[in-house]
């Protein structure tokens, strides 16, 4: 087996890892915060707390990545994982809900890291194979769409009668396995001249029409799944629905976010990114259509396996795009700013989605997604006429 496809195999199986403990936070935090928290409005504090930690750590990690390579700060960042972990787990057992918001928010400078698994595999890969080495990598969230809430499902009770630490103390020995995994990684690391070099200037590389496009469609791809995807498992509490019945429609949402992977580097290759991205908008448009039909458990459980479907074609197809715009001596900014930028929108996406469906109701959060994804499809089409006619003039 060359060296691009087992890396591509490695970082698959810690993208498993990272995305269980993800899907586990994102399943069980919000009914956390709910119990811990002093106002109802504040349930999904914790998950922005979560995304807010990620935030913070994507610049320096890309940076601190390109100095030390790719394995060795992946491995680092499992230490944080961790000790998240271990904090946010005593923190349920003490009932404490800011202690149970600083151990989210360690987890999240382990994400941070675990965000760059998918550049990590683009690494390695000759242009022909990255797009399917970035869509094989994060099929690891298949996956982890039913080892991640059956997780949460068997550890809730783990220590009885406090509910939900088992949980947390389980993601311990997920970040072990990480740590094992990911130091058989073996990234190329940066020449002497290219880490030397620094480029063009960040902003003059983001002025780019196609950079603008892959960055704007990964940030606004990321913020209505969150947003919708956060305050569904309140939703449907608010509905009656038992936590079995939301971890189901979670991993439904998992499932699709990344069953299209196996096949949607090949629809990248063939149609090209700009059309994957498109497709990935419309499903989202459909999928709150669905949503804003009924509180049925098939109108949660349809419409967050199409807010997923919608997520990996938007996602994937800027993730590819962007990988175009820079050389190896820019990665580290453009990626940093990238993924920096995603999870401020993420966090304050989640931030805000709690109280949006404790004061508005479900139907306002799904109405609120809709303007950003109007926006995101007029630039694209825009940009994909101006490209065609550029095309027709050469």
């Amino acid at each position: 087996m060359d060296a691009a496809k087992r890396n591509v195999l490695i970082l698959a199986a810690c993208q498993t890892l990272y995305m269980s403990g993800t899907s586990l936070m994102i399943t069980t935090s919000p009914l956390i915060g709910a119990m811990l928290a002093p106002d109802k409005g504040m349930a999904t504090v914790p998950l922005a707390f979560h995304h807010a930690g990620v935030m913070v750590a994507t610049i320096p990690a890309s940076h601190l990545m390109r100095v030390i390579g790719r394995r060795n700060g992946f491995m680092l960042a499992t230490l944080f994982g961790m000790t998240g972990a271990g904090i946010a787990g005593i923190a349920i057992m003490e009932a404490t809900f800011w202690l149970f918001c600083l151990g989210v928010f360690i987890v999240g400078w382990f994400n941070g890291f675990a965000v760059f698994y998918r550049f990590a595999a683009a690494d390695s890969a000759n242009p022909e194979f990255r797009p399917k080495a970035i869509s094989w990598v994060l099929t690891g969230g298949l996956f982890a769409a039913i080892l991640g809430p059956e997780l949460a499902k068997h550890t809730i009770n783990l220590l009885d009668p406090i509910l939900y630490a088992g949980s947390y103390f389980s993601l311990i020995g997920l970040y072990v396995l990480n740590l094992l995994l990911v130091s058989r990684v073996r990234i190329p690391p940066l020449t002497a001249e290219e880490r030397a070099s620094q480029g063009r200037p960040l902003l003059q590389i983001l002025k780019q029409p196609k950079c603008m496009m892959a960055v704007s469609s990964a940030f606004i791809a990321y913020g209505v799944m969150s947003l919708l995807m956060t305050s569904t498992p309140l939703a449907m509490q608010a509905c009656g629905f038992s936590f079995d019945a939301s971890a189901t429609v979670i991993q439904l949402h998992i499932l699709g976010m990344f069953v299209p992977s196996f096949f949607t580097g090949n629809l990248v290759k063939r149609f090209g990114s700009i059309r994957i991205i498109l497709a990935g908008i419309v499903v989202n448009i459909v999928c709150v259509g669905v949503d804003l039909t009924g509180i049925h458990f098939l109108n949660f459980g349809i419409g967050l396996f199409l807010l997923g479907v919608g997520w990996n074609f938007m996602f994937i197809g800027a993730t590819t795009l962007l990988t175009e715009t820079h050389d190896a001596s820019e990665r580290a900014k453009v990626q940093g700013f990238n993924d920096f930028l995603i999870f401020a929108t993420i966090a304050s996406a989640a931030l805000g989605s709690g109280n949006l469906l404790h004061y508005f109701g479900w139907e306002v959060v799904n109405y609120g997604v809709l303007p950003f994804l109007g926006a995101i499809l007029i630039f694209v089409l825009w940009q994909a006429r101006v490209d065609a006619r550029r095309t027709a003039a050469a």
